[in-house]
């Protein structure tokens, strides 16, 4: 199935936004992590289209989405929220189940908790966590932090896309067209015919806030949905502990959690292959 691209006014940003299947059908948003962007889900949302209307956005900073104007402000998770909050609106969604990987999860997590929109509260049917929980690793911080903050160039693409497949070698085994497309999905050219990374190398603003946004054990344990965790089993960002940890507190107290680790995958896994789409098939059709 071709996907559609949509650009959409939310929260005084252009949006862009890649949707898959038929708006009638339930829908699923699936967000991106940090540095990422929508078009990561396309092998997922290609699989669920038919069931589900999947949309897939660029944060801001990302992909074809405007770049913010006030960095330190901009890229947060509130407004984030907002953003996230208005496209539902733009798009007359009423509910959704929310798939996340990375910072796209801990975006569901602040959405689906309604401390900053109380509206949300009613609004996610479903939340999955793709290698995020409410507390995270300060060293793996720190890594994302020093790759994703000074991008680098490249005369080539190949070259970009050989910084691509170093960079993202826990993402666990794509193809040889997977690893392309993730590339050719990534990639920008600067006025002196190099090319770089997609994003706003501001974007890491979001680790240096006067308050950090994590943990977020608060928002965690106001869910009352059904929740998945799908962890690497060699992740650096969550830990078996937290993992731990969320069984017994929040949705794992009210038995709505489940957790699945991820063999051969790290920090995330990519959701491109039929074991971890059947995981996801099989998650949404328990949360209906």
């Amino acid at each position: 199935m071709t996907p559609s691209s949509h650009y959409l006014h939310c929260h005084g940003f252009d949006l862009h936004v890649t949707t898959w299947g038929d708006a009638s059908q339930p829908a699923v948003i699936a967000w991106h992590g940090l540095a990422r962007t929508g078009r990561d889900f396309d092998w997922l949302a290609e699989q669920l289209c038919n069931d589900y209307y999947v949309i897939c956005p660029d944060t801001i900073g990302r992909g074809l989405s405007q770049w913010a104007r006030d960095p330190k402000e901009d890229y947060s998770f509130v407004t984030y929220t907002h953003i996230a909050w208005d496209m539902l609106q733009a798009l007359n969604i009423p509910q959704a189940h929310w798939i996340g990987t990375s910072m796209g999860g801990a975006l569901g997590l602040v959405c689906a908790a309604g401390l900053v929109q109380p509206g949300f509260k009613a609004r996610i049917r479903s939340l999955l966590l793709n290698d995020i929980a409410p507390e995270i690793s300060v060293a793996a911080v720190d890594r994302i932090k020093a790759y994703a903050g000074q991008p680098p160039a490249f005369d080539t693409v190949p070259e970009l896309e050989a910084f691509f497949r170093a960079a993202y070698a826990p993402f666990g085994a794509l193809t040889d067209a997977q690893w392309r497309h993730l590339s050719e999905s990534s990639t920008r050219r600067l006025p002196d015919g190099s090319v770089t990374p997609h994003y706003d190398p501001h974007i890491t603003q979001q680790f240096f806030r006067e308050v950090p946004e994590y943990p977020m054990w608060t928002e965690y344990d106001t869910l009352d949905m059904p929740v998945m965790v799908m962890r690497g089993a060699n992740s650096d960002l969550i830990s078996p502990d937290t993992i731990q940890t969320m069984r017994t507190r929040g949705p794992g107290a009210k038995g709505l959690l489940r957790t699945e680790e991820i063999a051969g995958c790290g920090h995330a896994p990519a959701l491109n292959v039929p074991a971890q789409w059947q995981l996801v098939r099989d998650f949404l059709k328990a949360s209906r």
